[in-house]
């Protein structure tokens, strides 16, 4: 069996995989904001599967991962911090941390043709490059990258990510944006960084994911074309990630 643990800005989640692929357990707990609590709480919620036979871990981390184990999130001031140790603590396994944007484009593009990019618009706006199902770059943060839009200029993020949706319409949840008018201004906010993204990758499929995932048959008819590109949604919008997880593992036992 398999591992995946997907660190999330609020919730963290653990699931355990079958050889097949099949998702046996889950526990879902609170991303507490203070680091020590924060270990011991995944520390907690990980001895339950000890009883079980894993063959392997994969930590999704919302951040930068340097060197398997020192990790910086980006969505917490935390800097440096060691998950390797206290986990090793409790399991005799081979343990993998990844981003999670490389990890949910791993699951996405997993039977895909091609070079495929993967974008998550959520907190900010993240996500990974594979082609025929390997990851082919671990540096990919277009969400930084400046554009004008509606009169200001700003990071691409802040102008289309799921949370600036948020903040712009006065709405809980991107999902719940509707009508046309509101549809075509989400459609032009989330192609703002497309072109440079074909003219830099040249991917055949571009997946948008997170929040705009769920909502993609409502806004995509809106998306200009780019020729010899194809738009999707993602096959799992709310799980790409911890699925990429065990499809990552998978590919390491056999590397």
């Amino acid at each position: 069996m398999y591992l995946a643990i997907d660190i999330g800005a609020t919730k963290t989640l653990i699931a355990l995989f079958s050889e097949r692929g099949r998702v046996m357990k889950r526990v879902k707990f609170h991303t507490a904001r203070g680091t020590k609590v924060f270990i011991n709480d995944v520390i907690e919620n990980l001895r339950p599967f000890q009883k079980y036979k894993v063959k392997s871990i994969v930590v999704a981390v919302p951040g930068i991962v340097q060197k398997n184990y020192t990790v910086k999130f980006g969505n917490r001031d935390w800097g440096d911090i060691d998950l390797l140790t206290p986990i090793e603590s409790l399991f005799g396994c081979s343990i993998y941390f990844e981003n999670d944007g490389n990890l949910a484009a791993i699951y996405e593009g997993y039977q895909l043709p091609g070079r495929t990019v993967f974008l998550t618009f959520s907190t900010g706006i993240g996500g990974g490059v594979v082609e025929n199902g390997k990851l082919i770059s671990d540096k990919f943060e277009p969400g930084h990258k400046i554009y004008e839009y509606d009169g200001r200029t700003a990071e691409w993020e802040d102008i289309a990510a799921a949370s600036a949706l948020e903040k712009f319409y006065h709405v809980d949840y991107a999902t719940d944006l509707r009508g046309k008018k509101i549809l075509e201004d989400v459609a032009a906010r989330v192609y703002l960084g497309l072109p440079d993204i074909v003219k830099k990758i040249h991917p055949d499929t571009i997946i948008l994911g997170g929040p705009m995932g769920k909502i993609f048959r409502l806004y995509s008819k809106y998306l200009p074309k780019i020729p010899l590109v194809r738009y999707r949604r993602p096959k799992r919008p709310n799980e790409s990630v911890i699925y990429g997880c065990y499809i990552y593992a998978r590919q390491k036992e056999r590397e």
